[in-house]
Order: structure tokens, then sequence, then C-alpha cells
């Protein structure tokens, strides 16, 4: 239906949302997820469940649904500052993922091959291979890395409710959303309101933030501004999070200016100090050092080969490395005085996650170094627990991690697609 009517709003979608619709959204939720401002986890939601859908489909039919206050948390970002996030009720989770269910077949006949966050079958290592394809078939580029301020706090309810009711004019689902929008933020005992902003954290959030950005970037690109500059430019996304790869240095000077013209005309600011031109051309076309850039958490650069020469290639961000570091630090201190197979068994699962992720081919080294700060770590603080004489020394940890408690070595996850490599024999 969505390709069908491309061109036109949709009208009639609400009527999807019945008993089965509901169910499937529950299904789909995070079990373990925190619960909101009224306390009710989702598996205590569950052993009323048939009663409890029936009640919440009653009332967003009749229209008597009232979005109740999203609870503020904070997690660390960068190691420096906390990021605000919201965390709804489980029955307003449920209502969300319901939503989002009907608006995710609608907005992906018309998002763009550029945008990777939040969408199905999409992942941030698509994102990275898409860049490094990009790179190695032009022998680099100019790079433009952009960072938005405080984007999901920031995005003006008046302007994305506008841009929802481009697509979408079923009036069942606007209110609802326009319900949520409204609800409010509890912190400390106190509702604030504001007229901007989707709490990270939301499970409706995403979604809207992707529907923003589609029309404010990825769209405004492609089909205005792509055409008037040189070569094959690129945007790549991944949520609020962006480059742009460029032929020159005049079009990545002239698209700082067009989009912090473009952001400021939708209620979004450009960081002035974290947004910046980067020369990521071949070294022998730059004459020059090769500059890096981090996106996704990766420091991407130009690195030796084994032939003498360079290929595009990508390690794990020093902050993503130093944060993860810290994280397992405080970890085994919090947790030394636990049985060490059950130590053991976490940290392993600790070890195979960031592996998952920051296992990609070249990094290998990284993934070393991560590996031994873990075993340090641990060490340290099985030491510091210890109250025989000699403690946790080295050898009898060493022999205890390599007979027994053996922790997972490094391990390359995520191949390389088959690119021509632009690197030469100098």
């Amino acid at each position: 239906m969505a390709k069908k009517y491309g061109d036109s709003p949709l009208s009639t979608l609400s009527h999807n949302i019945d008993l089965v619709w509901l169910h499937e959204a529950f299904r789909r939720l995070n079990r373990n997820s925190a619960t909101g401002v009224d306390g009710q986890s989702v598996a205590a939601y569950g052993e009323r469940l048939e009663e409890n859908l029936c009640d919440l489909l009653e009332r967003v039919k009749s229209g008597k649904y009232r979005a109740p206050s999203v609870k503020r948390g904070y997690v660390p970002k960068d190691g420096k500052e906390l990021r605000p996030i919201g965390i709804p009720t489980t029955e307003n989770k449920v209502l969300e993922r319901a939503v989002v269910m009907l608006l995710e077949p609608i907005y992906e006949a018309c998002f763009d091959d550029g945008s990777y966050g939040f969408r199905n079958r999409r992942s941030a290592h698509q994102a990275l291979a898409t860049i490094r394809e990009h790179i190695v078939e032009r022998d680099g580029c100019w790079v433009v890395d952009v960072d938005v301020r405080k984007y999901f706090d920031t995005i003006p309810h008046d302007r994305l409710r506008a841009i929802i009711r481009q697509r979408v004019k079923d009036g069942v689902l606007l209110r609802l959303i326009g319900k949520w929008l409204k609800a409010g933020t509890l912190e400390a005992g106190r509702i604030s309101y504001s007229d901007t902003g989707t709490p990270q954290g939301g499970v409706i959030s995403p979604m809207l933030s992707n529907i923003y950005l589609h029309e404010v970037l990825d769209s405004w690109f492609v089909e205005e501004i792509a055409p008037q500059l040189q070569g094959s430019p690129k945007l790549v996304r991944f949520a609020d999070d962006f480059v742009l790869l460029l032929e020159s240095r005049e079009d990545a000077e002239r698209m700082l200016e067009l989009l912090s013209v473009r952001f400021e005309e939708y209620g979004l600011t450009i960081h002035p100090e974290k947004t910046r031109i980067v020369d990521f051309r071949h070294p022998w076309k730059s004459g020059r050092k090769p500059e890096t850039f981090d996106f996704l958490g990766f420091t991407h650069y130009w690195g030796k080969t084994r032939n003498n020469g360079f290929a595009a290639k990508k390690k794990t961000a020093s902050k993503k490395l130093t944060r993860s570091l810290k994280e397992i630090h405080q970890w085994c201190k919090e947790n030394r005085h636990r049985p060490l197979k059950w130590q053991h068994e976490r940290l392993s699962k600790k070890l195979l996650g960031h592996y998952g992720y920051y296992g990609v081919q070249g990094n290998y080294e990284s993934l070393s170094r991560f590996l031994h700060f873990v075993k340090q770590r641990w060490r340290y603080w099985l030491n510091r627990r210890s109250r025989e004489r000699n403690g946790m020394k080295w050898a009898r940890f060493n022999k205890l991690t390599s007979e027994y408690l053996k922790l997972p070595p490094p391990r390359i996850v995520h191949k390389q697609r088959l690119v021509e490599q632009c690197s030469f024999n100098l």
C-alpha cells in the first residue's frame, strides 16, 4: 500500500491495530527493559496480558487513552557526560511498538539507501562497509564529519508533526504521536514539558528521529544538493551521526555552509567545534600525512600494507576503547568477591560482545589490547581480594586462565567485502 500510494498521504491505518497486532507488539518487547513511572515490568504486565491489551485497545479506539509521563534516566556518553534517556511505561512501549510496526513499511518505501540506523536488516557495519567501499573505489575523498548538537532533545514538535502529516493523515495515529510528544518527563519527582525533543530510549523515538532527518537531510541532499556537486558525493547516516564523502575541498566547505542554514531552518544546530572537514585522500594524492576521522566507534585511517602501499583501514576509536576499559575496571572492582567461575562466564560474554562489534578486519591489535587489559584488571582485583600471603600473582593467574578459566581470544567477526584496494607498491 505504501508503494501504491507513494505520492499521497495515507488516512486509513489505525484499523490494523487490533488484539492480534497488540499481541505481536508485546512479543517484540525487550523482557529486561527498565520500568517506567508506574514501576510495572514487562513480566508483570504479561501476567494479565489479554485483559490489559483489551483495555488498552478500547481506550485507543475510543480516544480515552492518555499518555503517561516518561521517566528520565541517564547513560554515560563518551566517558565525560551523561546522555538523558526516556523510559516509557510497559503499556506505552506496547502501543508505541504497535505504531512503529505500522509506520515502518510506509517509510521504508521512501527512506534513502544512505540511512542505516534503526532500520530492519540494516546495521552499523553495513554503513562502515559503504564508507570503505566508496573511499577505496575513489582513492580517498574529502570527508565532512558532522555532529548535530543534542539532536534528540531539540527536534521541534510542530515541524515534526507537519512532516509526518505529509505521509500519514490517520487521525488516531496522529493523536497518539501528539500525546506522546506532549506527555512530559518525570525527574526527581517533578514533571517538565517541552515543545522540542523525542526522548531517547522510547520505542517510537528512533522512528520519529529518522522521519525528521530524512526530510531535513537525506532527501534534501540526494535530490537537491548532490546533483550540484562534483563526482559521486555520498551521504552515510546512522541515526543522528553522519558523514559526507565528497570529491573536493570546495564542495566540503560549501556543504558546511548549506548544512548550517538548512539545520537552523528546522530548529537544529551543527556543533561548530565537533564538525570538521577531513582530507582523507590517498596519501600519494594529498602529498601529506593522512588525516583521520571517527565514525560509529571506529577511527578511519590510511595504514601501510605488507607490500609497502596504503589501504583504508579502521580501528577502535581511542575514546570508545578508553570507555570500555573503564567499565571493565569498575565491573571487576564491584564483582571481585563473586565466585571465580561466575566472574569468568560474565567476563567472557563481555569480551565476545566487544569482539562482536569491534571485530573487524585490520583491528586485531586493538582487540588484543582490550583482552590484555581485561586480564590485567581482573588479576589486579582478584589480588586485592585475596587473603593469602602471596595473593593472585601473575604466575598463578596465568596458569588459572590458561588451564581452567580461559578467556575468549580476539576474533575477527566482520570480514571486508571484496573491493579492489587502492594500495600500490612504492
